[in-house]
Protein backbone atom coordinates (compact mmCIF):
# COMPACT_ATOMS: atom_id res chain seq x y z
CA UNK A 1 0.00 0.00 0.00
CA UNK A 2 2.54 2.45 1.13
CA UNK A 3 4.14 1.65 -2.52
CA UNK A 4 0.86 2.22 -4.05
CA UNK A 5 0.82 5.79 -1.93
CA UNK A 6 3.87 6.69 -2.92
CA UNK A 7 3.37 6.38 -6.77
CA UNK A 8 0.50 7.81 -6.79
CA UNK A 9 1.57 10.91 -5.00
CA UNK A 10 4.75 11.35 -7.70
CA UNK A 11 2.35 11.16 -10.83
CA UNK A 12 -0.16 14.07 -8.98
CA UNK A 13 3.25 15.81 -8.28
CA UNK A 14 3.67 15.30 -12.10
CA UNK A 15 -0.13 16.12 -13.09
CA UNK A 16 0.32 19.51 -10.54
CA UNK A 17 3.30 20.96 -13.61
CA UNK A 18 0.13 22.34 -15.46
CA UNK A 19 0.84 25.69 -17.69
CA UNK A 20 -2.07 26.22 -18.54
CA UNK A 21 -4.04 26.25 -15.15
CA UNK A 22 -1.56 28.34 -13.83
CA UNK A 23 -1.35 30.63 -16.81
CA UNK A 24 -5.58 30.65 -16.16
CA UNK A 25 -5.22 31.24 -12.26
CA UNK A 26 -2.83 34.03 -12.82
CA UNK A 27 -4.62 35.75 -15.47
CA UNK A 28 -8.14 35.74 -13.14
CA UNK A 29 -5.66 37.61 -10.20
CA UNK A 30 -4.39 40.09 -12.37
CA UNK A 31 -8.33 40.68 -13.84
CA UNK A 32 -9.33 40.54 -10.36
CA UNK A 33 -6.61 43.57 -9.26
CA UNK A 34 -7.79 45.64 -11.94
CA UNK A 35 -10.94 44.82 -10.95
CA UNK A 36 -10.33 45.77 -7.24
CA UNK A 37 -12.10 42.79 -5.76
CA UNK A 38 -10.93 39.64 -4.01
CA UNK A 39 -9.34 36.73 -7.03
CA UNK A 40 -10.98 34.36 -4.33
CA UNK A 41 -14.04 33.52 -6.19
CA UNK A 42 -12.94 33.05 -9.32
CA UNK A 43 -10.19 31.11 -8.99
CA UNK A 44 -11.84 28.43 -6.57
CA UNK A 45 -14.80 28.40 -8.77
CA UNK A 46 -12.35 27.51 -11.84
CA UNK A 47 -10.65 24.84 -9.70
CA UNK A 48 -13.77 23.63 -8.12
CA UNK A 49 -14.81 22.57 -11.69
CA UNK A 50 -11.49 21.41 -12.81
CA UNK A 51 -11.14 19.45 -9.54
CA UNK A 52 -14.61 18.01 -9.90
CA UNK A 53 -14.41 16.75 -13.60
CA UNK A 54 -11.47 15.08 -12.58
CA UNK A 55 -13.09 13.53 -9.46
CA UNK A 56 -15.87 12.35 -10.95
CA UNK A 57 -13.83 11.10 -14.59
CA UNK A 58 -11.64 9.03 -11.82
CA UNK A 59 -14.54 7.23 -9.89
CA UNK A 60 -16.41 6.80 -13.26
CA UNK A 61 -13.09 5.19 -14.46
CA UNK A 62 -12.19 2.64 -11.72
CA UNK A 63 -15.92 1.93 -11.47
CA UNK A 64 -15.99 0.53 -15.23
CA UNK A 65 -12.93 -0.83 -15.14
CA UNK A 66 -13.65 -2.90 -11.88
CA UNK A 67 -17.65 -3.38 -13.33
CA UNK A 68 -15.45 -5.15 -16.57
CA UNK A 69 -12.82 -7.54 -14.84
CA UNK A 70 -15.95 -8.96 -12.47
CA UNK A 71 -18.47 -9.14 -15.48
CA UNK A 72 -15.70 -11.25 -17.54
CA UNK A 73 -13.71 -12.81 -14.47
CA UNK A 74 -10.31 -11.19 -15.07
CA UNK A 75 -7.91 -12.80 -13.35
CA UNK A 76 -4.72 -9.87 -13.01
CA UNK A 77 -1.46 -12.02 -13.39
CA UNK A 78 1.97 -10.90 -12.85
CA UNK A 79 2.76 -11.27 -16.38
CA UNK A 80 -0.27 -8.87 -16.90
CA UNK A 81 1.32 -6.77 -14.13
CA UNK A 82 4.57 -6.18 -15.77
CA UNK A 83 3.32 -6.30 -19.44
CA UNK A 84 0.94 -2.87 -18.46
CA UNK A 85 4.27 -1.90 -16.27
CA UNK A 86 6.35 -2.09 -19.64
CA UNK A 87 3.61 -0.08 -21.74
CA UNK A 88 2.95 2.49 -19.64
CA UNK A 89 6.47 3.11 -18.78
CA UNK A 90 7.07 3.14 -23.09
CA UNK A 91 3.94 5.45 -23.12
CA UNK A 92 5.69 8.06 -20.85
CA UNK A 93 8.91 7.94 -22.62
CA UNK A 94 7.62 8.56 -25.86
CA UNK A 95 5.08 11.66 -24.83
CA UNK A 96 8.07 13.23 -23.38
CA UNK A 97 9.15 13.31 -26.45
CA UNK A 98 6.34 15.11 -27.94
CA UNK A 99 7.18 18.67 -28.36
CA UNK A 100 5.28 21.09 -25.53
CA UNK A 101 4.58 24.82 -26.34
CA UNK A 102 5.94 26.42 -22.78
CA UNK A 103 4.84 29.80 -24.27
CA UNK A 104 0.79 28.49 -24.27
CA UNK A 105 -1.35 31.03 -22.81
CA UNK A 106 -4.96 32.00 -22.45
CA UNK A 107 -6.76 35.02 -24.74
CA UNK A 108 -8.38 37.62 -22.86
CA UNK A 109 -12.14 37.12 -24.38
CA UNK A 110 -13.26 34.51 -22.18
CA UNK A 111 -12.26 37.09 -18.60
CA UNK A 112 -15.32 39.26 -20.06
CA UNK A 113 -18.06 37.27 -19.32
CA UNK A 114 -17.60 36.48 -15.62
CA UNK A 115 -16.49 39.58 -14.66
CA UNK A 116 -19.81 40.15 -12.64
CA UNK A 117 -20.08 36.92 -12.33
CA UNK A 118 -16.59 35.03 -11.11
CA UNK A 119 -18.57 31.59 -9.90
CA UNK A 120 -19.08 31.59 -13.97
CA UNK A 121 -15.60 30.08 -14.03
CA UNK A 122 -16.40 27.12 -12.44
CA UNK A 123 -18.33 26.25 -15.91
CA UNK A 124 -15.01 27.47 -17.18
CA UNK A 125 -12.80 24.91 -15.28
CA UNK A 126 -15.54 21.75 -15.89
CA UNK A 127 -15.22 22.66 -19.43
CA UNK A 128 -11.73 22.27 -19.95
CA UNK A 129 -11.57 19.65 -17.25
CA UNK A 130 -13.09 17.54 -19.91
CA UNK A 131 -11.05 18.30 -21.99
CA UNK A 132 -7.57 17.96 -19.84
CA UNK A 133 -8.28 15.14 -17.96
CA UNK A 134 -9.03 11.75 -20.19
CA UNK A 135 -5.86 13.06 -21.73
CA UNK A 136 -3.52 13.36 -18.57
CA UNK A 137 -1.24 10.39 -18.75
CA UNK A 138 -0.02 10.94 -15.56
CA UNK A 139 -3.87 10.88 -13.99
CA UNK A 140 -4.63 8.18 -16.52
CA UNK A 141 -1.93 5.93 -15.24
CA UNK A 142 -2.33 6.65 -11.31
CA UNK A 143 -6.25 5.19 -12.40
CA UNK A 144 -4.59 2.39 -13.87
CA UNK A 145 -2.52 1.32 -10.47
CA UNK A 146 -5.38 2.09 -8.72
CA UNK A 147 -8.08 -0.25 -10.57
CA UNK A 148 -5.12 -3.03 -10.75
CA UNK A 149 -5.41 -3.48 -6.98
CA UNK A 150 -7.42 -7.02 -6.10
CA UNK A 151 -9.22 -6.15 -4.11
CA UNK A 152 -9.90 -2.55 -4.68
CA UNK A 153 -9.02 -1.15 -1.40
CA UNK A 154 -12.24 0.58 0.74
CA UNK A 155 -10.68 3.94 0.23
CA UNK A 156 -10.16 4.08 -3.13
CA UNK A 157 -12.35 7.26 -3.94
CA UNK A 158 -10.32 8.95 -1.49
CA UNK A 159 -7.38 8.90 -3.13
CA UNK A 160 -8.94 9.43 -6.53
CA UNK A 161 -10.14 12.93 -4.45
CA UNK A 162 -6.88 13.24 -2.97
CA UNK A 163 -4.93 12.83 -5.90
CA UNK A 164 -6.99 15.54 -7.94
CA UNK A 165 -6.51 17.72 -5.11
CA UNK A 166 -2.78 17.18 -4.82
CA UNK A 167 -2.81 18.02 -8.98
CA UNK A 168 -4.18 21.49 -7.89
CA UNK A 169 -1.21 22.30 -5.40
CA UNK A 170 0.29 24.91 -7.70
CA UNK A 171 -2.58 27.17 -8.81
CA UNK A 172 -3.70 27.03 -5.00
CA UNK A 173 -0.44 28.24 -4.18
CA UNK A 174 -0.74 30.88 -6.69
CA UNK A 175 -3.41 31.73 -5.68
CA UNK A 176 -2.47 31.96 -1.78
CA UNK A 177 0.59 33.69 -2.84
CA UNK A 178 -1.67 36.38 -4.25
CA UNK A 179 -4.15 37.15 -1.68
CA UNK A 180 -1.10 38.07 0.61
CA UNK A 181 0.25 41.33 0.53
CA UNK A 182 3.47 41.20 1.72
CA UNK A 183 6.31 42.21 -0.41
CA UNK A 184 8.10 38.68 -0.11
CA UNK A 185 4.29 37.34 -0.88
CA UNK A 186 4.86 39.47 -4.53
CA UNK A 187 8.16 38.46 -5.11
CA UNK A 188 7.17 34.23 -4.57
CA UNK A 189 4.44 34.88 -6.74
CA UNK A 190 6.37 35.74 -9.39
CA UNK A 191 9.15 33.74 -9.12
CA UNK A 192 6.60 30.84 -8.78
CA UNK A 193 4.56 32.11 -12.25
CA UNK A 194 8.06 32.53 -14.01
CA UNK A 195 9.44 29.49 -12.95
CA UNK A 196 6.42 27.34 -14.00
CA UNK A 197 6.01 29.19 -16.88
CA UNK A 198 9.75 28.38 -18.01
CA UNK A 199 10.24 25.12 -16.40
CA UNK A 200 7.48 23.56 -16.04
CA UNK A 201 7.37 21.86 -19.43
CA UNK A 202 11.02 20.51 -19.68
CA UNK A 203 10.41 19.48 -16.34
CA UNK A 204 7.71 17.19 -16.71
CA UNK A 205 9.07 15.56 -19.87
CA UNK A 206 12.13 14.70 -17.41
CA UNK A 207 10.16 13.20 -14.99
CA UNK A 208 8.10 11.20 -17.68
CA UNK A 209 11.48 9.88 -19.11
CA UNK A 210 12.38 9.07 -15.14
CA UNK A 211 9.04 7.74 -14.16
CA UNK A 212 8.86 5.67 -17.32
CA UNK A 213 12.67 4.50 -17.06
CA UNK A 214 11.65 3.26 -13.77
CA UNK A 215 8.64 1.07 -14.96
CA UNK A 216 10.34 -0.43 -17.51
CA UNK A 217 13.58 -1.46 -15.43
CA UNK A 218 10.92 -3.04 -13.11
CA UNK A 219 9.38 -4.90 -15.78
CA UNK A 220 12.67 -5.93 -17.05
CA UNK A 221 14.22 -7.29 -13.93
CA UNK A 222 11.21 -9.24 -13.92
CA UNK A 223 11.29 -10.03 -17.38
CA UNK A 224 10.98 -13.80 -16.49
CA UNK A 225 7.14 -13.08 -15.89
CA UNK A 226 6.54 -11.94 -18.64
CA UNK A 227 6.22 -14.83 -21.00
Amino acid sequence: MAVLLLTLLGFALLDALDVLLVAITTAVVADSRLARRSPLVGVLSFLGGVFAVSVLFGVATVLGIDFLVRLLDFDLTPTLRYWGELVIGLVLIAVAAIPVDAGAAPGGRWVQPVRKYPWLMGVIGFTLGLAKVPTSVPYLAALALISAQRPLPASWPVLVAAYCLVALVLPLAVLALALRRTRGARRMYRMLVRGVTRYGPPVVRVLFVVFGVVLVVDALVHAGQLW
